[in-house]
């Protein structure tokens, strides 16, 4: 079954004096690029975490993000004072060097309060072993609620795609009536030229001859033949498991060369508007199959 590259979760864990969130977003790309927005407690394992992504997303664009909420009654995080008095006077200083006016006190405080490091602890607390082993559950559950909307997303893409190829075999097997068509029209064709335009006299087993060669040359049955592969293969691509998004793109390329050879020998106006349709339910897959993993 294919998955799709997007992709949503979110878990959270509930800690005594905290709460913490995990919620992992993605989106189709040509390889694995992860961002990630961890929060300072837990950055040491920011390597851990994206190895745990990467070995299950394999390709995509995943955003990663890791915050943590203060419960109501817990200790709130105290304002390092030396940092803020530092900013203050640093800020004060360039206000009075430049000549520009002072804020008004809350506004100082608002300012101040903003700025780098002065809402975090002065001291380093220890990560324990048993917040992490929660933490890490809670990323994991993360990731597999992303993987569960993916399998969703590929399922609905696998019912277009099967769509779309049955709707290209059958128009491929429209086809045939036409090209049956097509030889008595252009062998009616270039008689009537001769006949009633020329008014020559011609040698009609010369003429066979090079109504064969004319028509071996508009012969499109190998191109039916490896378009017909193309689809079959396509399908048993589908049904061999996840990670197929790009083997999906280049059989798509090579049906796309046989339709095009498709229309370019049709010689006939009935056969281009199939051969047009195929490209239209052709290009509807190389659009989807961007989004395969």
């Amino acid at each position: 079954m294919i998955q799709s590259m997007t992709g949503y979760g979110k878990a959270t864990a509930e800690l005594p004096d905290k709460k913490i969130n995990v919620e992992i977003k993605s989106l189709n790309s040509k390889a694995m690029d992860l961002s990630t927005r961890i929060a300072p407690a837990y950055r040491e394992k920011e390597i851990e975490i994206r190895n745990e992504i990467s070995k299950v997303l394999e390709r995509g664009k995943a955003d990663f993000s890791l915050w943590i909420e203060k419960k109501e009654g817990a200790d709130a995080a105290p304002i390092n004072k030396d940092v803020l008095k530092s900013y203050y006077s640093q800020l004060d200083s360039i206000s009075r060097e430049l000549g520009i006016p002072c804020p008004a006190p809350e506004d100082w405080l608002q300012l101040l309060l903003r700025m780098p490091d002065v809402m975090t602890k002065t001291e380093i607390q220890e990560l324990t072993e048993e917040e992490w082993s929660m933490v890490h559950a809670t990323i994991l559950e993360a990731i597999s609620h992303l993987v569960d909307f993916r399998k969703q997303e590929g399922a609905a893409l696998e019912k277009k795609f099967r769509e779309k190829i049955a709707n290209i075999n059958s128009l491929l097997e429209q086809i045939t009536p036409y090209e049956k068509e097509r030889v008595e029209k252009v062998k009616e064709r270039i008689t009537d030229a001769l006949e009633k335009t020329l008014s020559v006299d011609y040698d009609k087993n010369r003429l066979e001859q090079e109504l064969i060669y004319y028509i071996e040359k508009l012969d499109v049955n190998e191109e039916k033949q490896r378009l017909g592969n193309h689809l079959k293969y396509f399908i048993n691509t589908l049904e061999t498991g996840t990670g197929q998004g790009k083997k999906l793109g280049f059989i798509a390329q090579e049906m796309g060369r046989e339709i095009n050879t498709l229309g370019s020998k049709s010689n006939h106006a009935e056969m281009q508007k199939i051969v047009v349709q195929m490209k239209d339910e052709l290009e509807q897959i190389k659009e989807q199959v961007l989004n395969v993993m």
